[in-house]
């Protein structure tokens, strides 16, 4: 005899902190086994379609978990970015999340998200994967992540994107190769070289 599927359910979201509902009807389990267990209290609802296991271990990362949870094809980019890898103090109010220009995105009303779209290779490049709460997170590295502050420098603000490139070196977050292929896939090469130069100096 099987598992009961509500066993299953929980099991699951246990092993990793945050489910979807998507993942859960992935699993063959009727979305009303997730709303009896939120009235039981055995899962926590946190954002629309997104549940967690009430003895999951909450970073101070959760709101990149529920972003990358809503929606899973995005990536955690600009100022969240840049808190993630120490980059910056200050730790923003909205998720920054990018998404590949053209492609559809879910409407998310309950998280406080930022989305901005990417080109394909802009989007595509410079990604890496984090495991955070047993969910895996996509972020750009430190370097795309400097160079793209200074692509979206007109929404942005230059003062950031020049603390971001001061606190890259500093902490060695990333090498000056790594920083100079970035900003030339997002075609900023010219606008950050003179920055860099002094930088580097």
């Amino acid at each position: 005899m099987g598992t009961p599927l509500h066993e299953q359910l929980l099991d699951l979201a246990r092993a990793q902190g945050v489910i979807s509902a998507q993942e859960v009807s992935a699993h063959g389990i009727p979305h009303a086994i997730l709303g009896r267990l939120v009235e039981k209290g055995e899962l926590l609802r946190v954002a629309r379609g997104v549940y967690m296991s009430p003895e999951a271990d909450i970073t101070e990362h959760h709101s990149l978990v529920e972003a990358a949870a809503r929606f899973p094809k995005g990536v955690v980019c600009l100022l969240s970015a840049l808190a993630f890898h120490g980059l910056s103090d200050e730790s923003p109010f909205e998720v920054w999340v990018a998404y590949e220009r053209g492609q559809t995105c879910p409407q998310v009303e309950e998280l406080p998200l930022r989305l901005v779209a990417f080109s394909a290779a802009s989007f595509r490049y410079g990604v890496t994967a984090h495991r955070i709460e047993g969910v895996e997170v996509h972020i750009t590295s430190p370097a795309k992540t400097v160079a793209d502050c200074f692509k979206f420098r007109g929404q942005l603000g230059l003062e950031p994107c020049l603390a971001a490139l001061k606190d890259y070196r500093q902490r060695r977050a990333g090498t000056l190769e790594e920083l100079l292929e970035a900003a030339r896939v997002c075609r900023v090469s010219n606008v950050m070289k003179p920055y860099l130069e002094s930088a580097w100096r």
